[in-house]
């Protein structure tokens, strides 16, 4: 062989082997990437080309793929989207997926390991691969009223079957609708997302599960725990001063419109009396008397500090970090750096409701592949025992006086003892404060927990006059529907 059929020889070798190293790189190392990759049209025609499973809601689709005429192959349609946006979140082309859309896409789209044999029974069959539907556990009905509930009111409402953490409604307003998102006209996918980024109201916030909020005297409750078990009962005496001063300070906490909670002459109340009117002054010094090591593990105990999936992912709550006795007294009423979201402090109410113990939250009941046999279920399962069955009694006793002659009153329902907590919480801005209400029903066999959060009450909006009203409506027609 001469030199330059031998030099050209070489050059040959060196361009096929650099070509099959690229082929093996992109092909089989990058492959994953570029599957993933949401600028890959080939990726989008073929998932678009492929039926999607259906979200379903009391054995309804809320969430469904329709055959249609474009390239895409089918679409992606949404029934009563803003009710169930915070359910189903979005699927879209141009901006990808939210919600169970996310977190469940594998099912979804049917590329999930849970899904081979199913998929192997399509090819021998020649039929096209399918994927699996999910059914949650959200309560259609309840979830309207809960909707229907907050109105025009900026917030959320989360309620729970408290014996398994399943989650009967999860709402959060202001809504959106998917299908705005779900179009195969991108331009006017466009027009949408920016309008709903643009919008101050934050439309496409979960508010239930994604925003923390300070809890205001709804975490009384996790302190009123705390206390019980440090060995208080409801009738101990505890010191409400009507202007408490804190440690080292000039600093005051007064409670609410100045009013007094001494009930005794003395300047003392009981603990049931401070929880069912709310008395800041004595939850604050009670706090400080209790020192923050013993709130804080109840709190953990109860979800806070910690992540959960259900299957998308809850914003963890928070709280402070060693915080010294004006900090404990501040944090005791709710404020200084503990946080919440409405979904967390709904497990408080529900750990209540269930004897102290914590179920974990979750949205998915069970997976069908598209024969409709079950290939994977949810089942209950125990976070944690945050008190004892004794605690859980003496709270629910107390936060029925919360609703029965405390701050509550306007969640009663006729006939139903409601056990319940008010909460206020200032925002740290010149806005109207936070409100909340807190509740499970009935006190004594309980079947429904729930958290009311609204952003922006107005003036002079407390979570008695505001947040009650709307967990009234929601607690009444689970009520009714268990019936």
């Amino acid at each position: 062989m001469n030199d330059p059929i031998r030099r050209l020889s070489v050059v040959a070798l060196f361009l096929f082997l650099s070509l099959m190293g690229m082929a093996t790189y992109i092909q089989v190392l990058h492959a994953g990437s570029l599957n993933d990759d949401p600028r890959n049209v080939r990726t989008l025609y073929r998932e678009y080309g492929t039926y999607r499973g259906p979200i379903l809601v009391d054995g309804a689709a809320v969430a469904e793929s329709v055959a249609v005429d474009d390239p895409y192959g089918y679409q992606r349609q949404y029934t009563n989207g803003p009710v169930f946006a915070p359910v189903t979140g979005f699927y879209s082309i141009v901006y990808g997926r939210t919600g169970l859309e996310q977190a469940q896409n594998s099912l979804l789209n049917g590329t999930s390991d849970a899904l081979f044999w199913s998929r192997l029974g399509d090819l021998f069959a020649g039929q096209e691969q399918q994927g699996a539907s999910v059914e949650t556990t959200i309560d259609g009905n309840l979830q309207q009223v809960a909707y229907d509930a907050l109105g025009s009111y900026t917030g959320a409402v989360v309620a729970l079957d408290p014996s398994t953490g399943a989650i009967k409604a999860m709402v959060s307003t202001p809504s959106f609708d998917p299908n705005d998102l779900a179009s195969h006209d991108t331009a006017s996918v466009n027009q949408s997302y920016a309008a709903l980024i643009g919008d101050e109201n934050q439309p496409m916030l979960n508010r239930a599960i994604a925003q923390l909020y300070p809890p205001g005297s709804t975490f009384k409750l996790v302190v009123t725990a705390a206390a019980l078990e440090a060995g208080y009962t409801p009738d101990t005496k505890i010191p409400a001063p009507d202007v408490l001063t804190l440690p080292g300070s000039t600093a005051t906490i007064q409670n609410y419109e100045g009013e007094s909670c001494a009930t005794d002459g003395q300047g003392s109340t009981t603990l049931a009396d401070a929880l069912r009117v709310s008395c800041n002054t004595a939850y604050a010094a009670l706090g400080m008397s209790l020192q923050w090591e013993g709130i804080d593990r109840v709190a953990r105990s109860l979800g806070f500090e910690d992540s959960f999936q259900i299957p998308m992912t809850v914003a963890t709550s928070q709280l402070p970090v060693d915080p010294d006795a004006p900090q404990t007294a501040q944090s005791s009423i709710g404020q200084f750096d503990v946080r919440s979201t409405p979904l967390q402090m709904a497990m408080v109410a529900a750990a209540i409701a269930n004897d102290g113990v914590v179920m974990k939250p979750y949205l998915v009941s069970t997976v069908r592949d598209n024969s409709l046999q079950v290939i994977d279920t949810t089942e209950p399962s125990v976070y944690s025992t945050a008190f004892s069955a004794q605690t859980a009694q003496y709270l629910t006793d107390m936060m029925v006086g919360v609703v029965d002659d405390g701050t509550g009153t306007r969640a009663q329902i006729s006939g139903v003892q409601v056990a319940g907590k008010t909460g206020t919480a200032e925002s740290g801005t010149d806005a109207p404060p936070y409100t909340w209400f807190v509740a499970f029903a009935p006190a004594d066999d309980p079947k429904i927990a729930i958290a009311v959060l609204v952003e922006d009450g107005g003036t002079g909006a407390t979570g008695g006059k505001v947040a009650a009203p709307i967990a009234q409506k929601v607690l009444q027609a689970a009520l009714d529907g268990g019936q």
